[in-house]
């Protein structure tokens, strides 16, 4: 084959073989083609798509070009979570634990963050001690022995997704749905579960600004993990406005320990039981587990009981990280200087917007503008109102941890524009928006 014959051809709106896609991966994988030639192919599938065989086979031929873990030696079925992500979005930390406290084994690998806060990874990092860098052999044993591990990403699973998304990200082809599908999806199916749950954000902070268009990428995602013979929940969820009230690394990790000791915001610790009971739903596979209502009493057990709070703290003293933390978050890391920014005026409030909420954890250092930055664990910011909340004059709207009084200053533009109020009543915003089964 030739590489040029395959860009001709999808640039002519044609439809690439199965054999041409994993000929090209290969190929890319083994450097043995420049990265003109794959952006010329990527910009051609921005511009022509994909049909719903090409994604599933660019998908499988991703996932294949590195490690397939196969975790049929710790567990019959293994179910994972994916989130698109977000703004205050610590999921991860409280719905892996409170699975695992219903004995379901969980072995999940996450990414970091590059944005306005951190990923799962940079979250647990802001635990002192806390290894997110795991041999396969050390992941496999703690697995089996406590059946829940979260580390870090290994370089060998799905090597040709991390290549080509860094070319999609200098030339322009980084929203493509077939591209996205494909990226997202096949990291998952190299993970070795046969069960996934999908956690798709919409609106102001999340990549897909509409539920149409994130309905579009979670039924591509949705086929490519069928057709993958994986089992499949979509849900597509609210990111108009943060998640939870906390943003920024050391301060979410608060929040979910605060949540799994049957506090934490109402919104988060709600989210949480849905995800979670979706996982417990495709783990029952229709027989342990059937209803969804006797699904979320399951995790709702696990959660006022403590026993999800529980598994938290044995994972982080199985991955040396320093356990009084989740006993005291107060000893998770600190920032020098907070301040409280308090209501101008009073009213319904009409929008809290995630993405600008964002822009102020970014400026306070709690996340990155490009690979290599270095985060702070400390700073971010605490926004507990929502909207359709009624507000008072004075009434606190945030409290900022920053790093110096100027560091402060410099989140207060943006938390301001964030926080939008009306004279008359607002509609509390909606968790979750669908379901796709």
């Amino acid at each position: 084959m030739r590489m040029v014959d395959v860009i001709g051809k999808k640039r002519d709106g044609q439809a690439l073989s199965a054999a041409e896609i994993q000929w090209f991966i290969r190929e890319y994988t083994a450097g043995n083609l420049p990265d003109y030639q794959v952006s010329a192919l990527l910009m051609a599938i921005f511009f022509q798509g994909m049909t719903r065989e090409e994604t599933v086979a660019l998908t499988l031929a991703m996932a294949h070009s590195g490690q397939m873990l196969d975790l049929s030696d710790i567990t019959d079925y293994a179910v994972d979570k994916h989130s698109s992500g977000g703004v205050g979005d610590k999921t991860t930390l409280v719905v892996l634990p409170l699975v695992a406290a219903c004995g379901v084994p969980v072995a999940k690998m996450s990414g970091r963050g590059l944005g306005f806060s951190g990923g799962t990874i940079d979250k647990l990092e802001a635990i002192p001690g806390f290894r997110v860098s795991l041999s396969e052999q050390e992941f496999r044993a703690q697995a089996r022995q406590y059946g829940l591990v979260l580390c870090g990403q290994t370089g060998e699973l799905a090597p040709a997704d991390g290549k080509i998304y860094a070319l999609r990200d200098v030339t322009g082809t980084v929203p493509s749905m077939p591209l996205i599908a494909s990226s997202i999806m096949s990291k998952k199916l190299a993970s070795g579960a046969g069960g996934i749950v999908l956690d798709v954000k919409c609106g102001h902070g999340a990549f897909m600004p509409t539920v149409a268009l994130a309905q579009e990428l979670a039924a591509i995602m949705l086929n490519i993990g069928r057709d993958a013979g994986r089992d499949m929940i979509a849900l597509i969820s609210d990111m108009n406005q943060p998640l939870g009230a906390a943003v920024g690394n050391a301060l979410e990790v608060a929040e979910a320990v605060a949540t799994l000791a049957g506090g934490g915001p109402d919104d988060f610790r709600a989210h949480c039981v849905e995800v979670a009971a979706c996982m417990l739903k495709l783990a029952g596979r229709g027989q342990r587990w059937q209803d969804m209502d006797d699904c979320r009493r399951t995790i709702e057990t696990a959660l006022h009981s403590g026993d999800g709070l529980a598994k938290l703290r044995l994972l982080v003293q199985i991955q040396g990280g320093d356990v009084s933390v989740i006993d005291d978050p107060a000893r998770l890391p600190q920032a020098p200087h907070i301040a409280t920014l308090t209501a101008e005026q009073g009213g319904y409030v009409a929008q809290v917007r995630a993405d600008s909420v964002a822009q102020a954890a970014l400026a306070l250092g709690a996340g990155r503008e490009k690979k290599g930055d270095v985060i702070d664990p400390a700073v971010g910011v605490i926004v507990p109102v929502k909207v359709g909340q009624v507000v008072q004059p004075g009434q606190p709207l945030a409290t900022i941890h920053a790093s110096s009084a100027a560091s402060a200053a410099a989140a207060v533009p943006f938390l301001r524009q964030a926080i939008t109020f009306s004279a008359t009543p607002v509609e509390p915003l909606p968790l979750f928006y669908d379901v796709l089964l």
